[in-house]
């Protein structure tokens, strides 16, 4: 079993493959021309396009091993996610209009230093999405919980934070300390030398 096989094995199997009619049309809607989107892939149902961001949805574009830490939290602990896609080694994780201006504010004040850097993608930016059907080669970009619903449920900034954060403090137990000293001898002979003669 590959990476990628075990990765999608591990998520909800309802949001798994092709982009139904109406996350679709959820996706158009983004767009300039949503007829014209919808139009481009009837006749390419593959073909990747770049979609605003700030009205339909925002993008929180993580580094995938990060993301995948994101995602058994918000899976296995909290609600769920929204549509996600798979991009350059990258996870593109869908939310709520607005969370990639307040998703860094509420990050900042908390202090987290653990967190990787973020790519928050809102009003003026845009994302390159998978197209509606699976890739034909593994390394293409694809959704890993795609848009099923006309309507989908995206997460905002505050329940990203708590992802975030707990992904990060997973990923650095408190009794993992980075040392430039090698780990002690547990064999080793140690005598006290304080009260010498």
């Amino acid at each position: 079993m590959s990476i990628l096989q075990r990765d999608e094995a591990l998520l909800p199997r309802d949001g798994l493959g092709d982009v139904t009619p109406e996350g679709a049309a959820w996706l158009a809607s983004a767009a300039p021309y949503p007829r014209s989107t919808l139009a481009l892939w009837e006749a390419r149902p593959g073909a990747p396009v770049v979609l605003p961001c700030g009205s339909a949805f925002d993008v929180v574009n993580v580094p995938a091993v990060f993301g995948r830490r994101m995602l058994d939290r918000l899976w296995g602990e909290g609600s769920g996610s929204g549509p996600v896609a798979h991009h350059r080694g990258r996870m593109l994780l869908f939310a709520a209009a607005g969370t990639a201006h307040r998703l860094p504010a509420l990050l900042d004040w908390e202090e987290w230093a653990e967190v990787p850097p973020l790519l928050c993608h809102g009003t003026g930016d845009a994302v390159t999405v998978p197209g509606l059907a699976r890739p034909e080669h593994p390394g293409a970009a694809r959704w890993l919980v795609a848009p099923d619903a006309r309507h989908p449920w995206l997460p905002g900034p505050e329940v990203l934070l708590w992802a975030c954060v707990r992904a990060a403090r997973d990923s650095t137990p408190a009794d993992r300390r980075l040392s430039i000293f090698p780990p002690a001898d547990q064999d080793a002979k140690v005598y006290d030398v304080s009260r010498r003669r």
